[in-house]
């Protein structure tokens, strides 16, 4: 009985953990912001550490992989289990901190492929902490599968496949797309609300100051506010979370207003997205306006998004020499439409029907 709870331990806890590894190998990117989110100073204050977050990210997601490989196949089962043992402890502590904090609202754990509350990835990380340490108690019983030879190969091939794929979806788009702006996607329906969906229940604290004081009301509290309290600040805390439509934040701004609507109905639209252009690759930035003539002699309406500030966006433009309007839309947003910066996006009547890393404007169809 004990072999066979070990070897299913193993099984799971391989397979998981290349799963895992692989949802986010195939988005590096956006694990490092995952990360980044983590080294901010809201949450562990070690902005210091920010710039490295691409780093540490392929080497999490490549080392998850190979974990995983090293467990299944048996390749130094003690060492590989105390690797393990350590990684859950270390992924465990950061869900516990994200849940009971409710500061990273998604740990990134499978990517865009499948989002977990913070408690829901804590327990999850229990439940591998708990399997892990059966191994780890019975690291006897778990023997490699076959010949010395073949097990180090095994674990060699699962290194370098991991370090081309990562290399490849680095200088590519993902090889799968799970965001919400993938191809297809409809962006305003994606913003719709559907019809009796749950709203989110928000808690309302008024601050006052009362005789030099500030004191706290509650909304059932407001009628009876001294005479002559003076507003300070409002307090809101969501109890319960409402339904958010997988586009929420899409903006597409230009001197105070807002124009997505109008260009949504475009039937040929061109964007580039750049949602930093200080951090923008040269290399891409210089085939943009090329790409821009090339687009508007077909009849198409080319724009640019960014959410840098209007003296980035003059500085850009008179480098590069690009001819488009500019239009605001915030970081995040922009960072989950396209992970390449910068990147091109075909949008037809708001669907999007193309999108391509700057490296890869060849096989773009216009």
């Amino acid at each position: 009985m004990k072999n066979i709870i070990t070897q299913f331990s193993r099984l799971f806890v391989g397979v998981l953990f290349i799963i895992s590894g692989l949802i986010k190998l195939n988005d590096p990117v956006g694990f490092s912001y995952k990360l980044a989110e983590y080294f901010s100073e809201p949450v562990f204050n070690m902005p210091f550490l920010e710039p490295l977050a691409l780093g540490l990210a392929i080497f999490l997601v490549i080392l998850e992989v190979v974990l995983g490989v090293m467990l299944l196949v048996g390749y130094k089962s003690k060492l590989t289990i105390w690797f393990l043992l350590l990684l859950i402890v270390f992924f465990t502590f950061l869900t516990f901190y994200s849940a009971y904090f409710d500061v990273v609202k998604d740990c990134g754990c499978f990517g865009d492929a499948l989002h977990l509350t913070p408690w829901q990835s804590f327990s999850k990380d229990i439940v591998l902490l708990f399997f892990i340490v059966i191994l780890f108690v019975n690291k006897k019983l778990v023997k490699p599968l076959f010949s010395n030879t073949v097990t180090n190969i095994s674990t060699l091939v699962s290194i370098i496949l991991c370090v081309f794929m990562a290399v490849w979806v680095l200088n590519h788009n993902p090889i799968k797309d799970f965001r919400p702006y993938k191809v297809g996607t409809n962006i305003e329906k994606g913003m719709e609300i559907p019809e009796g969906a749950p709203k989110s229940v928000v808690e309302m604290t008024f601050i006052y100051k009362v005789n030099g004081v500030d004191k706290e009301f509650t909304e059932k509290d407001l009628a009876n506010i001294p005479e002559g309290a003076a507003f300070v600040d409002r307090k809101d805390k969501v109890i319960t979370e409402g339904y958010i439509p997988p586009i929420h934040d899409f903006t597409m701004v230009k001197d105070d207003s807002d124009y997505k609507e109008e260009l949504l109905k475009e039937p040929k639209l061109l964007i580039f997205v750049t949602y930093d252009l200080n951090l923008s690759h040269p290399d891409g930035m210089k085939k943009l306006e090329g790409l821009s003539k090339a687009a508007k002699a077909k009849g198409y309406k080319v724009i640019a998004m960014t959410a840098s500030g209007a003296d980035e966006i003059a500085k850009a433009k008179k480098q590069y020499g690009l001819d488009v309007d500019f239009y605001f839309c915030d970081a995040t947003a922009l960072k989950t439409v396209e992970r390449a910066n910068p990147s091109i996006v075909v949008v037809q009547n708001g669907t999007i029907i193309q999108k391509v890393h700057y490296n890869d404007t060849d096989d773009l169809k216009l």
